[in-house]
């Protein structure tokens, strides 16, 4: 089912950009400050609303592989981690890191796109 226009993340950034456009500029001192922190989580969430969250059942299902953990397979991956199963020179090492990557980026192209420069 399509979504009805105008969609999430357009009327979170029409509303963002009235806030720094119109009502920051007003603001002074701690008013400004939280007034740019309601931007930047509103341009978070326009960004999370916006990205194809395809690659967290992906993520899953291999995080599900690597342990065999079907009931809770990120606490096993976490479990897996800490004990050193996956450490360097271990047998799925690279796998893991790859998919530890991976998972940041995605991360940090919702939260700080500017690391990834992408902002």
């Amino acid at each position: 089912m399509q979504r009805e226009a105008p969609e999430g993340p357009n009327l979170l950034a029409t509303a963002r950009d009235a806030l720094l456009q119109e009502i920051l500029p007003k603001l002074n001192g701690t008013d400004a400050f939280t007034a740019r922190m309601i931007a930047n989580a509103m341009a978070i969430a326009a960004r999370e609303a916006a990205q194809d969250d395809a690659w967290v059942a992906e993520m899953r299902a291999a995080i599900q592989r690597l342990t065999g953990d079907a009931a809770a397979p990120e606490r096993a991956f976490a479990t897996a981690i800490r004990a050193g199963t996956y450490d360097p020179g271990s047998a799925h090492h690279a796998e893991v890191a790859a998919l530890l990557r991976q998972a940041a980026r995605l991360r940090c192209a919702i939260s700080a796109p500017r690391v990834l420069g992408k902002g």
